[in-house]
């Protein structure tokens, strides 16, 4: 195990609490020393209170072992659009600058009672809804963007400020910083966690998913939020051998940079040479009205959800969302109807084609995160997966040119969430082995 406690994952923060090795406190301790050696640089905090977690630490201590959930004195991470009691909740929004509701989202409810450590609340983009970058940076390399909306969240996560961080999905907010920074990140299927007490964008897209630095933690969280197939996931004991994968470049593959492009070979010829089959595949003709759909209704939820702000304080609104209420995006009722329409008959067609493989790769990003931290970069490899309500999970390993993150995405059909885990697992451990990149963090 790492010498320093704030180095920990979950699983190991668990094992160390069990043998009596670390107190909570004592982890607690180490994870704010490390927050405040680092804040000044990655600036993904919107909110932690030294004390305030101090004071969880000393309580969960005080819990007996037989009591203890199964997150006991684990360090999480929120996105500050989920409502968190004790927290102020600000969607870094002039608008709600301070705010501080008393009440708990669904998500927190269920991680407090795991006795999980609430560390305080990470930055996002206004709202979880633009691309403008906030205040964080890439732990690895500050002049560049940590993606978003989940910019804190994915950073916290990678710069051992925290083992676990949540985050939320409408595009791609969870998958891209997952790639950009270097680690684990889940979106399950849609509605699969409850989404209570977090700001929304759009109802049928927002999706709750997490970030972790192995596997093993993410099916933690799954556990926790009550993720389930209906038939038990395999046991990979011979590791990728013998498994199904199909290559999906998808439609937008013009958009793939070189660091990208060379992941996807790199991350096929790993896992033939372990002894895996890799068939390269194609979206229907069908499928290739995804982008633009998913466009429509985000944009279209975006008029509905920013209404309230905009009626309220118009001036103090991103223009953007300004623009979703005002219409300017050009998309009618009807334009809605169709893409609503015809995402929902796409989906059981995408199921059917993922029920033949253990997974599909696809791109998590164009290429390494993009210099400049004012925009979080581009969604255009996540939006489909979002509208199709699959559970997606990044798997880190590769790099670009620059020697920053790279990772590729594993997808397969709704529901089928702790079979992806299964699978991400035994594919993590061969490509964060050969696939060249290693944090120095």
């Amino acid at each position: 195990m790492p010498t320093e406690p704030y180095r920990l994952t979950a699983s190991q923060c668990l094992q160390a609490y069990n043998d009596g090795s670390l107190t909570v406190e004592e982890y607690a301790t180490s994870i704010l020393q490390r927050v405040n050696e680092r804040q000044p640089t990655v600036k993904a905090w919107a909110h932690i209170e030294p004390t305030q977690v101090l004071e969880q630490a000393r309580a969960l201590d005080k819990v007996p072992k037989h009591q203890r959930g199964p997150l006991h004195g684990v360090g999480i991470a929120v996105k500050d659009v989920i409502y968190t009691k004790g927290m102020p909740t600000q969607h870094n929004s002039p608008i709600y600058a301070n705010d501080q509701p008393e009440v708990d989202a669904g998500s927190i409810v269920l991680l407090r009672h795991a006795g999980a450590l609430i560390l305080g609340k990470t930055t996002t983009t206004e709202f979880a809804a633009t691309v403008e970058g906030g205040p964080a940076t890439n732990p690895h390399d500050s002049t560049r963007t940590p993606g978003g909306s989940s910019s804190g969240s994915g950073a916290v996560v990678a710069d051992f400020q925290a083992p676990i961080a949540l985050g939320t999905q409408t595009g791609g907010s969870v998958i891209r910083p997952g790639s950009f920074n270097g680690v684990y990140a889940m979106k399950p299927t849609w509605a699969a966690i409850t989404r209570e007490g977090q700001k929304i964008y759009s109802l049928i897209l927002d999706t709750l998913g997490f970030y972790s630095r192995s596997v093993d933690d993410l099916k933690l969280l799954a556990s926790v939020f009550g993720l389930k197939d209906d038939q038990p996931p395999t046991n990979h004991h011979d590791g990728v051998k013998g498994l199904k994968f199909a290559l999906l470049r998808t439609m937008v593959w013009e958009k793939a940079g070189p660091g990208t492009q060379a992941a996807m070979k790199k991350g096929a010829d790993i896992l033939r040479a372990h002894g895996a089959e890799v068939t390269e595949i194609q979206f229907p003709s069908e499928f290739n009205k995804l982008p633009d759909w998913h466009s429509c209704v985000l944009k279209s939820d975006g008029r509905v959800a920013f209404r309230p702000e905009y009626q309220v304080a118009k001036d103090q609104l991103d223009k953007s969302l300004v623009e979703h209420v005002d219409e300017a995006h050009g998309y009618t009722r009807k334009d809605y109807l169709e893409a609503f329409d015809g995402i929902s008959a796409l989906r059981p067609k995408w199921d059917a084609i993922a029920a033949q493989y253990d997974a599909v790769i696809v791109p998590s990003v164009p290429d390494e995160a993009p210099e400049g931290i004012e925009s979080t970069g581009s969604a255009v490899f996540n939006s489909m997966w979002t509208a199709l309500h699959v559970p997606v999970i990044n798997v880190p390993g590769f790099q670009g040119e620059h020697g920053m993150p790279i990772g590729l995405s594993l997808i397969t059909a709704r529901y089928h969430d702790q079979a992806l885990l299964e699978v991400a697992k035994v594919v993590g451990k061969v490509w964060e082995e050969e696939g060249r990149w290693h944090s120095k963090l």
